[in-house]
């Protein structure tokens, strides 16, 4: 892959194998977290959710049946 310049950016056309194989589409979202000297890690926006909630179901931790999340009043000082 080349790195080219966008705009103030850098950017890299990802090859259509590597789309398809990580299942992207135009919209999704990345994290490149550098893994070791050289190496980069991808992760989808809908891993992370899913790590997240595989996580939370080793520790066996579940939300009482009637949570139902507020962005506002969690957001509210």
């Amino acid at each position: 892959m080349q790195v080219s310049k966008w705009g103030n950016s850098l950017a890299v056309r990802l090859p259509k194998a590597l789309v398809d194989k990580l299942g992207l589409k135009e919209g999704d979202e990345l994290n490149l977290v550098a893994a070791r000297s050289g190496t980069l890690e991808v992760e989808t926006k809908e891993d992370q959710r899913k790590a997240a909630l595989g996580r939370m179901a080793a520790r066996n931790w579940t939300l009482p049946p009637d949570y139902k999340f507020d962005r506002d009043e969690a957001n509210e000082r």
